[in-house]
């Protein structure tokens, strides 16, 4: 038979699926802490949005680019939420922030050129930049400097071939959230180095200690591409609706022409959904938030008396957890034996980056008593 892409060969798969397999073929019952996938249900408005538009018939061809009300609300939203201007011109509709990334790399980056993505980072920046033949480059977030990145190291990783640069505050899988000063020097650093720059901003709403600054703040010349999806500001992981800003309208067309090929449009009943999301009541969004702060706050307190040291999430609802005295230099086997032994699934931190070595990364966003059930386990674990 025909040999298969060189993409797809080489593509690596995310570590969190290994464990996810090895949790879904074991016996009994796993407490899953290593996927960011909401507790709660997506707000009732939301879903009511969606049925009526199945049941009015709204199950046809949209726009590639989105829905015009979605595409106004979403504009509105930015200007104000996210402290930029946006006209609907500007919004493309997405399948999800993963998608949104995926049409912003489509759009800037082709085979061969490198791509500046941080480690520890989320592991599909690296495989959506090899899917499209890119060479993805680690850019170092080091416990010593706070897991901040620092502009001297990116400047030396920079080659003729660099063409982009990926940011994500708050992070994942680090809860870090970046000060405005750190954000303004990344957007100056892609400026001074002729860079595009991608900003995921999944979590932009989801934030503790510090205000979420978004790096189109700073763009002064039209160089930053913001992704944002509905899936974990309102529960909403598998209606598949995110949205990419553009720093331009003519950009913006091309990023939905770019979606004709692939998924033509987005869900319409789900656009629906995420119009009423925006427009209608945002207290679930609060709670939400309110509940991931306490059980940020009780899953410190309870590493603390196990001896397990971490990084204080500032934002999104992840924990970064200390592990190298117990890990052997082989957090993978770790996690796994964990998993086995323990019946707890946590993310090794080897599939966010190398620099991950040694640590695990746990969900907030799983049940109160599971999450501290599991830390009491993994503090028990040698």
């Amino acid at each position: 038979m025909p040999s298969l892409a060189t993409g797809a060969e080489t593509m690596p798969r995310s570590g969190i699926r290994q464990v996810m397999d090895l949790a879904w073929s074991l016996p009994g019952p796993v407490i899953g802490l290593h996927v960011g996938e909401p507790s709660f249900p997506s707000p009732a408005h939301v879903v009511e949005a969606a049925r009526a538009a199945y049941a009015a018939g709204e199950t046809h061809y949209v726009p590639n680019a989105g829905i015009d009300p979605l595409r106004q609300a979403i504009a509105e939203k930015v200007s104000t939420v996210n402290g930029f201007p946006a006209t609907p011109a500007q919004v493309v509709v997405s399948a999800g922030g993963a998608q949104a990334l995926h049409n912003a790399l489509s759009l800037t980056i082709g085979a061969g050129d490198e791509v500046l993505i941080p480690d520890p980072g989320w592991p599909n920046y690296a495989m959506a930049v090899q899917l499209l033949q890119a060479v993805p480059v680690r850019y170092p977030l080091r416990p010593e400097n706070g897991f901040r990145p620092d502009p001297g190291e990116l400047a030396g990783l920079v080659t003729d071939r660099t063409r982009l640069i990926v940011v994500n505050t708050p992070s994942n899988p680090l809860g870090t959230v970046l000060p405005a000063a750190d954000v303004e020097a990344l957007v100056r650093f892609a400026e001074d180095h002729d860079l595009w720059l991608l900003s995921d901003e999944c979590y932009d709403e989801l934030t503790f200690d510090r205000p979420h600054v978004s790096p189109g703040r700073f763009d002064r010349d039209g160089r930053v591409l913001s992704a944002f999806s509905f899936s974990k500001t309102y529960a909403m992981t598998g209606l598949r609706v995110g949205y990419l800003v553009s720093p331009g309208e003519d950009v913006a067309r091309q990023a939905a022409k770019l979606q004709e090929p692939l998924l033509a449009c987005v869900n319409a009943p789900a656009q629906a959904a995420a119009l009423a999301a925006l427009r209608g009541p945002q207290d679930d969004v609060v709670a939400m938030r309110e509940t991931y702060r306490q059980r940020r706050d009780l899953a410190v307190d309870a590493l603390g008396a196990c001896g397990l040291g971490y990084l204080r999430p500032e934002g999104a609802f992840y924990l970064w957890v200390d592990v190298r005295d117990r890990s052997g230099g082989d957090v993978g086997a770790w996690s796994l034996e964990l998993l086995r032994r323990d019946s707890v699934a946590v993310a090794p931190g080897t599939t966010f980056g190398p620099l991950g070595e040694g640590w695990v990364r746990l969900s907030l966003a799983t049940d109160t008593d599971d999450l501290l059930e599991g830390i009491r386990r993994m503090g028990a674990a040698r």
